[in-house]
């Protein structure tokens, strides 16, 4: 063995794996779904999004998952209805991450001090489909 191979080996994980590591244990399906849905249209797609968001991003020290988790969920929500497929899929992620439906609805419901009402309306109305489809 090759001292370079040695160190390959022994190397930390690069943000690409780490990002996979994430993914998956957040939501199995992700990187089917991303790709079936984008790679086509933008190859590379779904290793630049688990890279860069997952693997550099949320896998970053200082923060836990959990509270990541519930800032992307106040964000999508204060940013408005636009968002809402992302804000249903990081719910989901929330919650496999540790946080309470209550935690959820909470930070969604404070981000209409930031977001509107309306935002809020909408965060919430995502909250429901998603605590209900899992609960099915």
């Amino acid at each position: 063995m090759t001292e370079t191979h040695a160190t390959k080996t022994h190397a930390s994980p690069t943000p690409l794996e780490r990002g996979e590591a994430l993914s998956q244990r957040l939501n199995p399906d992700l990187r089917a779904v991303l790709e079936a849905r984008y790679d086509g249209l933008v190859p590379g797609f779904t290793d630049t999004l688990i890279e860069f968001a997952y693997g550099r991003l949320y896998a970053r020290e200082g923060l836990d998952l959990k509270t990541r988790q519930i800032a992307t969920v106040a964000a999508l929500t204060a940013l408005g209805g636009q968002t809402g497929p992302q804000l249903k899929i990081n719910i989901d992620h929330a919650l496999a991450a540790g946080a309470s439906e209550t935690e959820i609805t909470e930070v969604i419901f404070q981000m209409a001090v930031y977001g509107g009402m309306p935002a809020a309306i909408n965060g919430l109305n995502a909250a429901m489909e998603v605590f209900a489809a899992r609960a099915a």
